[in-house]
This record gives C-alpha cells, structure tokens and sequence, in this order.
C-alpha cells in the first residue's frame, strides 16, 4: 500500500508516520500493493482526528475518527475499516467487477461475513421545488429534519443542505 500522509495543524513527525503506517499497515492483507491510502491528520482544541480515504474503483472506503489522543484514533480507524471491508466485500465485489483489481485474490475469494441485505422499506415523492440555499435551510428547520433536498434556484441543480455540528449548515452540490 501507498501511503499519502498530510496534516492539518499538526507536524506529521516520524512517530506518527510509522504509527500511521504500521496500524493501517495491517490492512494490506486485502489491498494490492499499488493501492494508494490517504491520511490526512488534524488537530482542533483538544480534537485529534485522522481521516483515511481509499479509493476502490467506483468506490470510496473512507473513515474518521476523532479522540483527545491521536494514536487512540488511528487505532480506532483500522478497526472501522477493516469491519466496513469485511461487512460490504460482496457488495463491493459485485458492484463493480473491475474493483476486485484492487483487492487481493485471497480477501476475495475468502467467505464473507453474512450480512443483512440494504433494504428501501419506504419510498417518498415530492415536489422539489426552486428556492436559494439559505431558504432550504429555513423550511429544513421548520420540517424538523437533519437534511432537505430542493433545486436550486441559483444553478437549476438538486442540491442537499444538511445541519451540522455547532448550529451550522453544510451545502452538497452535484459535480458535473
């Protein structure tokens, strides 16, 4: 695996490079060496966040952990990866053929957990009408719901705004 290691507000310094590299290490059992993982490291207050990215043809195997010791969280987000991996293998496989190039033969041909199936047990319809973001987030409120899907009077596109921590909103866009 390659390693493509940043850090935001912290030095990465060799301890934490080779704690990095050791405990995400221990995931190459199902990567192809050329597969490339990226860690970007982050301090705020008291925060010690790793954030880990593994692009998977089509897919994204991602993870972010958060804890007042930055070690304890990289420990945390090998152990969420590698459940994740375990839990969608067939999924992921299936999906996408050409992403069982990135897997080894061994972690695909390897029986997987037995997993309940995603199931839509609910189907909603409803008018999505034009308005600007800032309204989106008003009736969002209003509807008491963490995210609301509209048009956006600005660009013509469906866009989501969703509530975030620290009374905040965030803004997803489609990338055409």
């Amino acid at each position: 695996m390659k390693f493509i290691i940043t850090g935001k507000n912290i030095d990465v310094t060799p301890g934490l490079r080779k704690a990095v590299e050791d405990k995400i290490g221990k995931l190459e059992k199902y990567f192809r060496p050329e597969t490339q993982v990226h860690v970007t490291l982050s301090v705020e207050k008291e925060r010690q966040k790793i954030e880990v990215t593994i692009p998977v043809k089509g897919n994204i195997i991602r993870s972010e952990q958060v804890s007042s010791d930055m070690y304890v969280s990289i420990d945390l987000v090998e152990e969420i990866i590698e459940r994740q991996l375990k839990k969608y293998k067939n999924k992921i496989i299936d999906q996408k053929q050409n992403a069982a190039s990135v897997f080894k033969q061994e972690f695909i041909e390897e029986e997987g957990i037995e997993d309940e199936e995603v199931k839509i047990i609910r189907t909603k319809k409803f008018d999505v009408k034009p308005m600007y973001p800032e309204d989106a987030c008003i009736q969002m409120e209003l509807l008491g719901h963490g995210f609301y899907i509209f048009c956006n009077a600005e660009t013509d596109q469906v866009n989501v705004v969703y509530k975030r921590k620290g009374n905040t909103y965030g803004l997803i866009e489609p990338e055409i």
